[in-house]
């Protein structure tokens, strides 16, 4: 738990710093990774999408730290059911300890099943660019540095990557960011769940320190910019 521990230091140092205006000089340019302040308005709808009869459909996404990533989907009207845990490396390392050391090529990520005649493939990523990271950051996210903590789909079939593709070119073209997207779109070879006192960690610790910074406000942005998606959660 070292890391989250210096993780929770910083948040409190990122407290201090937001009282004195000075977050930018801290963490330059991560402002949208603590709570989508820069962005008011939800990104545009993928111009590319599914139309599913099937009653359930599986998401893996890996944004910065999980706990962050999970807090918003939970609250996503049509998702049934998430799970943090790791993709993109072994079984023998898909654990906190060893992804932590950032040499084992896991990326903290979140399974999201979700009915897909409720929220689309589509809605979902514009979720995930729109509310719960800054898919311009390589390999961080705020204070969380790491490969662990970069920004990737897990596509589990051709028309989800076909979907990722054309939605990235999409907001690349538009200039929906200052900077280039580096979302990572590769095959979900295996997700593994991580440990049991990860899973809902925002909603359990509410009063943590890091949560307070980098994770409530994307709550926030989750219902103000898609009101007719958000639901409270009241667990799976």
């Amino acid at each position: 738990m070292m890391a989250r521990t210096i993780q929770i230091g910083l948040a409190l140092l990122l407290v201090a710093a937001v009282v004195f205006g000075l977050r930018t000089m801290m963490f330059p340019g991560a402002t949208m990774a603590f709570g989508t302040e820069t962005r008011k308005e939800r990104l545009p709808a993928p111009t590319v999408d599914e139309h599913s009869a099937a009653h359930e459909e599986t998401a893996v996404l890996a944004g910065g730290c999980f706990w962050g990533v999970q807090s918003v989907y939970n609250r996503v009207k049509g998702v049934t059911h998430t799970t943090a845990g790791y993709s993109g490396g072994s079984k023998e390392t898909a654990n906190y300890n060893s992804v932590s050391s950032e040499s084992t090529e896991h990326a903290e990520s979140l399974k999201v099943v979700f009915d897909p005649k409720v929220v689309s493939y589509g809605t979902i990523l514009r979720i995930f660019f729109s509310v719960v990271h800054d898919p311009t950051q390589l390999n961080r996210q705020g204070p969380d540095v790491g490969t662990s903590y970069r920004s990737a789909i897990f596509y589990t079939s051709p028309q989800q990557e076909k979907i990722a593709q054309a939605y990235i070119a999409q907001l690349d073209a538009d200039k929906a960011f200052p900077k280039k997207i580096v979302t990572q779109v590769v095959p979900l070879k295996a997700f593994y769940d991580g440990e049991d006192y990860h899973q809902d960690y925002a909603d359990k610790n509410p009063n943590n320190p890091y949560i307070q910074v980098c994770d409530v406000p994307k709550m926030a942005a989750l219902k103000a910019q898609f009101p007719e998606l958000f639901q409270e959660y009241k667990g799976h």
